[in-house]
């Protein structure tokens, strides 16, 4: 087996071509059998393979800086450098990370979990390359659905300003998470498989041969490049090559070898295949762009069992859909993760009224903010995670007009695997500080339906409900929705010794808290606070002072978050006899695990408020 012999990227340079292709398929079988029993990102990595052992193989890693995009497409490289025999610990507690991490080999160059920084990172380590008079080349390697977020092209902008030596390559898989949108992933796909297009530019390349007239030799110059998919590219003062055949390893290593002595700002543009070399995963790259589970190896099937809970995301989409039906106001709007939010489900009902704008949240909250101006009502749904990276438009273009833009932020709180480039715990933080914004969290996936409608029918301004990962807590579904008073909360259970106040999903561990602290003679009024902004000071400041002692418990940053607006509130009140233990997430940025690891890790599961509340209680 050459895989076993290959320890770092150095073990590739004495190997044939085919020898280097027999190790690509050696790392599809590995790939395959650690991700049929351990889950992770699939179809992405499986058409990355030669690409990966191409970089390795020509350019002299880690001097030369590989600067990866997202981290989908990079376990080839993580098998190449090192990480090989602890691969099947991927994503687990403890184990390597689904990403790309400075912190786990020095072979990530940049860590890498959100789309389109990748060509920035890259230019800013070959800027810092001169400036310190060093000699290595700097490879960014990108998607093409990552070339839909507008960073990207601001940094091939300012790139080809600088004239900077560096090498940009275009993962072209047609494909992001979902189909890749847009009108540039269009151009390329019409360019690349039209074979008009192909038979014209050979067409073009014949007539500069053989035109005698030197005169006439510009013109079918121009004629070949206006038929050239990289005249965009160019324009921005890169070289183009390509498209090249990203699995073709006698076609990319010349290509590749070629670029190497180059000092300039070069483009290469490669064709892969998402799941190339798993039938099933090359037939619905959708399915298996990332497994969650164990699956038949043979036919791709599934072995997990279908839960009869239902997922927080398909209650919120199908709560959406059944609103639309009698309100003609309601739009829906993705970043690239139709699949991911639910609205893909939408999509399906009403195809006129979803958006995708790309892996572009900047571009999906001015969108949302443009349709709230025309009555419509914008709902926009995108992970916690990932509307961090439009801030400043939910501040600008939404908040400062207070436009009734909903949104809907799936992924919210730990969430698993993905690790701390995706846990969404900072929402609650960064939205209640911001004036006009309401922000409201579900106790279980009832709660979520009542929360959809109620969202969808505020129209004083923005509105946000955030919701977890996965499965709900398997409660009744009423069959009638029901908008929720604004700002208010509800008691689910009293005593005298403690007030637990809980939000989102953490309420449930509270009331399972609350009865185990009844064995030990301890009574805790528990509250669904359901509201961080505005907080139901009229509810919890009198039971507050009434009982004095007081747990706060939420799955998001304890630095400014729900606990911290509570303790505000009381502090304001001039409540100075009221003692408060907040329970959140600490000043930390969490690994991955799976969630019950990590709820306990940070001290907010059932047994941590149980341990605060004796302590707090007895003292």
């Amino acid at each position: 087996m050459l895989l076993s012999k290959i320890n770092s990227p150095q073990d590739l340079k004495s190997l044939s071509i085919e020898e280097l292709k027999t190790l690509a398929e050696e790392m599809r079988g590995y790939l395959l059998t650690v991700l049929s029993e351990h889950p992770g990102h699939f179809a992405p990595n499986f058409g990355t393979v030669e690409l990966a052992i191409a970089l390795h193989y020509v350019f002299n890693t880690p001097h030369d800086k590989l600067v990866w995009d997202i981290g989908h497409q990079a376990y080839p490289h993580k098998l190449l450098t090192g990480r090989r025999d602890a691969f099947p610990t991927l994503r687990q507690h403890g184990g390597i990370s689904g990403f790309l991490s400075r912190a786990e080999s020095e072979y990530d160059v940049f860590g890498a979990g959100h789309s389109s920084t990748s060509i920035a990172a890259a230019l800013g380590i070959a800027s810092a390359r001169e400036l310190n008079k060093e000699d290595y080349r700097v490879i960014a390697i990108i998607g093409d659905g990552g070339l839909t977020g507008g960073m990207a092209f601001e940094a091939l902008n300012a790139a080809g300003d600088f004239k900077t030596d560096m090498v940009v390559i275009l993962n072209d898989n047609q494909m992001s998470i979902s189909p890749t949108v847009g009108a540039f992933s269009k151009y390329f796909n019409r360019m690349v498989t039209n074979p008009t297009y192909n038979v014209l530019r050979t067409g073009a390349k014949e007539l500069v041969k053989r035109l005698a007239p030197e005169a006439a030799r510009p013109i079918a110059k121009r004629i070949e490049a206006a038929l050239k998919p990289g005249t965009l590219f160019e324009e921005l003062d890169f070289r183009y090559f390509g498209p090249i055949d990203g699995n073709d390893l006698e076609a990319l290593l010349p290509v590749l070898e070629g670029v190497r002595e180059l000092r300039q700002p070069i483009l290469i543009h490669t064709i892969t295949k998402k799941g190339k070399g798993y039938p099933p995963a090359e037939s619905d790259s959708m399915k298996f762009y990332s497994v969650s589970g164990k699956f038949e190896l043979a036919t791709g099937k599934s072995l997990a069992l279908k839960s009869a809970v239902p997922k927080y995301t398909d209650v919120f989409a199908e709560t959406l859909i059944a609103l639309a039906k009698d309100d003609l106001r309601i739009v829906g709007i993705t970043a690239a993760m139709p699949n991911g939010t639910g609205l893909d489900k939408f999509q399906a009902v009403y195809p006129r009224r979803f958006f995708d704008v790309g892996l572009a949240e900047q571009c999906a909250v001015t969108f949302a903010a443009g349709l709230a101006t025309t009555n419509l009502k914008p709902v926009a749904a995108i992970y916690s995670t990932f509307l961090q990276r439009s801030y400043d438009q939910l501040i600008h273009d939404v908040c400062i007009q207070n436009l009734p833009v909903a949104f809907a932020l799936d992924r919210a709180g730990l969430v698993g695997a993905d690790g701390p480039t995706h846990h969404g715990v900072f929402d609650f933080a960064y939205l209640r500080q911001i004036p006009n914004m309401v922000v409201m969290a579900p106790k279980d996936e009832n709660e979520l339906q009542h929360m959809v409608r109620t969202a969808v029918e505020y129209n004083n301004g923005p509105i946000a409900f955030r919701y977890p990962r996965g499965n709900g807590v398997g409660v009744p579904i009423d069959d009638e929705l029901h908008a929720l008073p604004i700002g208010k909360g509800e008691i689910l259970r009293d005593g005298d010794d403690l007030l637990i106040i809980a939000i989102g999903n953490r309420v449930h561990p509270a009331l399972e808290a609350a009865e185990i602290l009844k064995e030990s003679g301890i009574s805790a009024t528990v509250v669904n606070a359901r509201f961080v902004k505005p907080l139901d000071e009229e509810l919890l400041l009198p039971l507050a002072e009434k009982i004095g002692k007081v747990i706060t418990v939420e799955d998001g940053v304890l630095m400014g978050g729900f606990g911290s607006a509570v303790l505000e509130a009381i502090s304001d009140r001039g409540m100075t006899g009221v003692r408060v233990k907040r329970l959140g997430i600490p000043d930390a940025f969490v690994e991955h695990g799976d969630t019950d690891t990590l709820y306990a890790q940070c001290g907010i599961d059932t047994d941590a408020i149980v341990r605060e509340g004796l302590k707090l209680a007895r003292t």
